[in-house]
């Protein structure tokens, strides 16, 4: 408790803490901004904590920057600290996807609103994979509707890398359908609204899709396996 009060003063408001990451609502030049922070791991020797902690903050980093410019609605990253190991970047106003399903799934689904959010999830997926950037964490916690634009905003890009295996694209793919099944499957088959999308907007489709079809007979093996 007296680290997370040191680090509030530090960095702000803490909103949640994952396996490998603090998140938190901060400030930055007089904007309301978000600062994420890769903790060390005490079970590690030092010297590779540092190393690896380092490491997959930059590629965070890159991935996030290279999304953006592959026309990927994502915050903007304000700095990158090597001494803290932390992230900075913008504060996106809005209600997650899950938060949008789940509602809809308690009070009834808005059809237009759904096929909207499905056609937005499908074309930036398909922007990230035919640019050779893998996700790696899609789930609707980590997509935002921008409140004001209805914009989505993909969050989170501490698993990502670059690939341009279909298999690895597949597997992303595969993670947001199991995603939208487990929480949402009130609202029906929104998988396949997100697939059309991703046909409609990537050039590298076929290919992904085909290995999407061996990856989900994995899954069905493994499952009845189990």
């Amino acid at each position: 408790m007296e680290i997370d009060q040191e680090r509030e003063k530090d960095f702000g408001v803490l909103l949640k803490q994952g396996a490998e990451a603090r998140v938190y609502e901060s400030t930055f030049v007089g904007r309301k901004a978000i600062v994420k922070e890769r903790f060390s791991k005490k079970y590690r020797h030092p010297l590779l904590d540092s190393k690896l902690t380092l490491k997959r903050l930059n590629a965070e980093a890159r991935c996030m920057t290279k999304a953006r410019k592959l026309g990927v609605p994502t915050p903007a990253l304000y700095a990158v600290d090597h001494l803290l190991h932390t992230l900075t970047f913008e504060y996106v106003q809005g209600s997650s996807v899950k938060e949008v399903l789940l509602d809809f799934g308690s009070h009834g689904v808005i059809e237009e609103c759904l096929d909207d959010i499905a056609a937005q999830i499908g074309d930036a997926i398909a922007k990230l994979h035919d640019g050779g950037l893998v996700h790696g964490d899609l789930t609707t916690s980590n997509m935002i509707i921008q409140q004001g634009t209805n914009r989505l905003v993909l969050i989170d890009f501490g698993l990502s890398f670059t690939s341009t295996l279909p298999e690895d694209k597949a597997v992303d793919l595969y993670v947001l359908e199991r995603a939208l099944l487990s929480m949402h499957s009130s609202c029906g088959n929104v998988m396949e609204r997100v697939l059309a999308a991703y046909r409609k907007s990537s050039k590298q489709w076929s290919s992904t899709l085909n290995k999407l079809a061996q990856v989900r007979q994995r899954g069905r093996k493994r499952t009845m396996v189990g």
